[in-house]
């Protein structure tokens, strides 16, 4: 580097000591040097500082993504079981996001396969529709079923089913017990006989149980009968509380209601659920399924949740859902109660 600092007498001093510039250029270089270099470690810092900051709203944004989305369907025993998984997993410290009564089953699986949800309850027996097998003999059994869904999902779609509850929520049909008796209703088949003599009949029903091929349709093809369209009332979002209410209180001259074989509140009602003696209905045992790469994140929710599930019996799930349906209570108060009562929160 050219260096501008000379020394030499300037011509005006006419011979006295000549002045030194080279001192004050390299003062002036020096000073120059510790303003850069002074600039320089505050241009350093302020990158550092965005660095970190960058680095914290990165971490932050992370820790949110890495929450477990917890979703359910809009069904009394959906918000129930959803419930029931946020505040086990909140309470052993795993993050979640509560998505629970997202939709019917189909919103709820489709959000799942879309990864738009880690994980939700579903019912071991629709495996026998979302996977395309409905004629496998395994869907009568709980186990059987359970088994065979649990691999057919994971090799398809790398859902993981986790154990499931010793409980059939199964599709049924219930009627108002003064209907029962006086024509002597009890199974499908006396409802099929009743119908082709002209019998009074008007069902509350959700849209999914009309229109799925293993739910209303597969009992008029088993039992030989065919509802006319003024003989159903079909009620938003799929909730039995609602169709149940609506045989209890003869909505529209309703006199019997699609029902869950767990559902709380029939016999306190007054409806009478028939009897399917074909076994057209699959088992229906709840379990929770959550996608693989959230299960490798967080290995331990499967021995959180089992213990929880295996614990949810029949009569066990009739209480708490009539809790919720009769009494009006909150589906997470109901919840938080039944995990305490069994020590699974303190």
């Amino acid at each position: 580097m050219y260096d501008l600092c000379i020394n030499r007498a300037l011509p005006w001093s006419r011979g006295r000591q000549p002045i030194q510039p080279r001192a004050r250029c390299q003062e002036a270089k020096l000073n120059q040097f510790i303003k850069d270099f002074d600039m320089f470690l505050s241009l350093l810092l302020r990158r550092k500082l965005l660095l970190v900051g960058w680095g914290l709203l990165s971490s932050l944004a992370a820790q949110a993504q890495t929450a477990v989305r917890v979703g359910s369907k809009i069904d009394t025993e959906g918000k129930l079981l959803g419930h029931l998984i946020v505040l086990a997993l909140e309470a052993k410290g795993i993050k979640t996001e509560n998505k629970i009564a997202l939709g019917n089953t189909k919103i709820v699986r489709s959000a799942l396969l879309a990864g738009e949800i880690d994980l939700y309850p579903e019912y071991t027996g629709n495996g026998a529709f979302m996977l395309g097998a409905e004629n496998n003999p395994a869907w009568k059994d709980l186990r059987e079923g359970y088994e065979l869904v649990k691999k057919m999902d994971f090799e398809k779609n790398k859902i993981v089913w986790l154990e499931p509850a010793n409980a059939n929520n199964t599709w049924a049909i219930a009627v108002r017990k003064d209907l029962a008796t006086s024509m002597q209703l009890r199974t499908m088949d006396d409802v099929g006989r009743y119908l082709a003599k002209g019998g009074s009949f008007k069902l509350a029903a959700s849209a999914e149980f009309m229109e799925r091929s293993d739910a209303m349709p597969a009992f008029q093809a088993a039992y030989g009968f065919k509802l006319r369209a003024e003989q159903v009332l079909v009620l938003a979002g799929g909730d039995t509380t609602a169709t149940i209410k609506a045989a209890a209180e003869k909505t529209s001259g309703v006199n019997a209601a699609m029902a869950y074989g767990t559902d709380g509140p029939l016999a306190a009602l007054g409806l009478v659920v028939m009897e399917d003696p074909k076994g057209v209905q699959p088992v229906y045992a709840p379990a929770p399924l959550v996608r693989e790469e959230v299960l490798k994140r967080y290995p331990t929710i499967a021995g959180i949740l089992a213990p929880i599930f295996k614990s949810l019996d029949r009569p066990t799930l009739q209480m708490l859902n009539a809790r919720i349906q009769l009494e009006g209570q909150d589906p997470r108060k109901v919840a938080m109660g039944y995990l305490q009562s069994k020590g699974f929160l303190k």
